[in-house]
């Protein structure tokens, strides 16, 4: 009985010394950025968010591209609940469910035809890095892009209707922010781009 005892207080101490490691791991919620192999230059920002137990990636920030010629303010070739809704907030990546620092059972789409793949992610133990691996039928038919995290201070950059939609806790404190801040030209026209 009291080896019993002694083994049971080990397993609970042991369980309690590793729940704190597993809580700790990195998220993929917050901003990422995917760049453009060939320049090195951003091509779009994804804020990811939590929404009940799932999580979705939005269109947070458009950098286009003068190669690809003019581009439509909605998503046309969309074939789902998302044809010809605005390109900004526009949820690309949904239904990924997390497991540790991996996320599966999702779907990636591509605005720019409209095909839905089948994605998972996983995010590195630094939490710096997300790497997103879209396929059809067999995850190893796929392909794997690298997105790099962004730091909290570049949600000041997103345009209000996105923060309002996804995170609007946050885009209230960012309207009382610069509603209490002195003019600042300069800081104004960053705001817009």
């Amino acid at each position: 009985m009291r080896w019993t005892k002694l083994i049971l207080a080990g397993l609970v101490a042991m369980f309690a010394a590793v729940q704190p490691l597993a809580a700790a791991e990195p998220s993929v919620a917050g901003l990422w950025q995917k760049t453009d192999e060939a320049t090195g230059k951003p091509v779009i920002w994804f804020l990811f968010v939590e929404n009940h137990g799932t999580y979705q990636g939005v269109a947070a920030k458009l950098f286009p591209r003068a190669e690809d010629g003019p581009q439509s303010p909605t998503c046309t070739a969309c074939t789902d609940d998302r044809r010809n809704a605005p390109m900004l907030g526009l949820p690309i990546i949904r239904d990924m469910k997390r497991i540790g620092l991996r996320y599966e059972n999702g779907n990636i789409m591509d605005p720019r035809d409209g095909q839905v793949y089948r994605a998972v992610m996983t995010v590195s133990p630094d939490g710096q890095t997300l790497t997103v691996r879209g396929y059809l039928g067999f995850e190893f038919l796929g392909r794997n892009e690298v997105w790099y995290r962004l730091p909290d201070d570049a949600m000041k950059r997103l345009d209000r209707s996105v923060l309002a939609k996804y995170l609007p806790g946050r885009a209230q404190g960012q309207t009382q922010a610069q509603a209490q801040a002195p003019a600042d030209v300069g800081a104004t026209s960053t705001m817009r781009r």
